[in-house]
């Protein structure tokens, strides 16, 4: 299965898990929970899943690499106790708390969070001298004396052996006290979680024309030449990075992360074209209405690699447009939400400022938890730090007013900023119909414009702006492909039946 589909398995998995009676007993008993074992190729995204399915689901994440771990480390140190039994003494070997096991009490004891995700990747790469110990921990959760807190799930993931030489290969009395997953490389999976987080365009664009280049791992006489999820993932931050600072993004940087000369170079020199097509086609000129006449004819002699990138450019700026509208959304939700609260204590006299300042502390305090427990995703902690600096604004609104204008103040504030948005999201909605309508000129009904439409419906923010502002342009244009798409399975079927 693909990622996405290992996620969801893995998802469902850790909520059944989780999962209590009407007496708070776990529904199925902790010893008949097999821990999850993902099994896939490297840099494939098994770590990543973990960390979103913790934020998804709001629980905890303690993650280890078991390659670095001896026998001591993980079952802990032993030490000489005196013990007395039945009149007899002697001296006996007991062991500190595992590492791992003392690394999860100490989250739940900074973070406050009692339910989690224990991730041991690399399982099957352990060392000689604990592997022995990890059949007992499959089985019984427990290192040496010291069993994994209730309330926490085991995950582990590992390489096939053919990737990496440290391997022992599990046997079938292992293999039978764990859910196995295995993974495969998929660029559509990876390309729905890279388009969500904000994946570089132009990694996007050179993937999407040529998905063969999305995984790769083959011997050469230099050793391994490979190309993963992961290095595409970790080369989009670093371009983001280099690209604000006046740095170069060339051949010496990619071959960095996408460890393959030659896919390596043909990145970096589509990376060239890809800025040149930005010049050279104007996006912004396109979507504020300017003439592009000549830009239309270009556009529509390209050859096809030219156009899809271009079809790229143009999403790029209308999905940042549109996620930047769903994110103040959020913020604009998270202030009306608090105003509601604060209504009745203010109704009956209370002090506006005083409320706000201890909404404030409230805020803050709820923040800085889910900083420490690391579940809060990038968009989540963005929401936050936006609400924080909302409420500070509604606190500046009402300074020096009267107790009982304090209120209707702060509301009108509120509003002014809503009627902000939707000004801001009338804008957005004048420069999506301008880049249809460059698309609809330059390409007509082609592939360009199913590629368009297509991408605008199944990217996370796109897809939210339109289902709560709507948009014009793209309902008559989605209409117009479905039909188009009928059209073509009419025709199907017809051809079908000729002898």
């Amino acid at each position: 299965m693909n990622i996405a589909e290992a996620k969801q398995q893995v998802k469902d998995t850790i909520e059944a898990y989780l999962a209590v009676d009407d007496q708070g007993r776990p529904l199925l008993d902790t010893a008949r929970q097999r821990p999850v074992f993902l099994v896939g190729a490297p840099g494939i995204g098994k770590t990543a899943i973990m960390a979103q399915i913790a934020q998804e689901l709001g629980i905890g994440l303690v993650s280890y690499s078991m390659t670095h771990h001896t026998r001591q480390s993980a079952l802990g140190l032993p030490f000489i106790v005196h013990e007395e039994f039945e009149g007899l003494e002697y001296e006996a070997s007991e062991y500190t708390m595992s590492e791992i096991i003392a690394s999860v009490y100490a989250y739940m004891k900074k973070s406050g969070v009692r339910r989690g995700i224990l991730f041991l990747d690399e399982i099957n790469c352990v060392s000689e001298t604990l592997y022995p110990s990890m059949l007992q921990f499959l089985q019984f959760k427990t290192f040496g004396r010291h069993a994994v807190p209730e309330g926490w799930i085991i995950a582990c993931a590992g390489n096939p052996p053919e990737y990496n030489k440290s391997v022992h290969e599990f046997d079938v009395v292992t293999l039978d006290r764990v859910k196995k997953i295995s993974v495969e490389p998929d660029f559509g999976a990876w390309k729905a979680y890279a388009v969500s987080k904000g994946t570089h365009p132009a990694i996007l664009t050179f993937l999407e024309i040529k998905k063969n280049r999305f995984y790769s791992i083959e011997a050469s006489l230099d050793g391994k030449s490979f190309v993963t999820a992961r290095g595409w993932d970790d080369l989009s931050d670093m371009m983001g990075v280099f690209e604000r600072l006046g740095k170069a993004v060339d051949y010496d940087l990619v071959v960095q992360y996408v460890q393959n000369e030659a896919i390596a170079r043909e990145f970096a020199a589509y990376y060239d074209l890809f800025n040149k097509y930005r010049d050279d086609y104007r996006i912004d000129e396109i979507l504020a209405g300017g003439d592009v006449a000549g830009i239309i004819e270009r556009a529509a002699g390209a050859e096809f690699d030219e156009r899809l990138s271009l079809v790229g450019l143009l999403l790029d700026a209308v999905c940042g447009d549109m996620a930047d509208i769903v994110a103040e959304t959020d913020v604009l939700v998270a202030l009306r939400d608090d105003l509601r609260g604060l209504k009745p204590a203010a109704e009956e006299g209370g002090d506006v400022r005083g409320l706000l300042d201890e909404l404030e502390r409230t805020r803050t305090s709820q923040l800085e938890l889910g900083v420490a427990a690391g579940n809060l995703s990038k968009g989540r902690r963005a929401t936050a730090e936006a609400e924080l600096d909302g409420i500070a604004a509604l606190r500046q609104a009402v300074d020096g007013a009267a107790p009982q204008d304090a209120f209707a103040l702060a509301s009108q504030a509120f509003a002014a900023r809503a009627a902000a948005l939707q000004a801001r999201a009338a804008d957005v909605e004048q420069r999506l119909a301008r880049a249809f309508a460059f698309v609809e000129a330059a390409f007509g009904d082609a592939q360009e414009m199913v590629v368009f439409t297509t991408e605008l419906t199944s990217r996370t923010s796109s897809a939210r702006y339109i289902a709560q502002y709507g948009s014009e342009s793209y309902f008559a244009h989605n209409q117009d492909m479905i039909l188009s798409d009928r059209q073509r399975e009419l025709r199907r079927r017809v051809e079908d039946l000729d002898v």
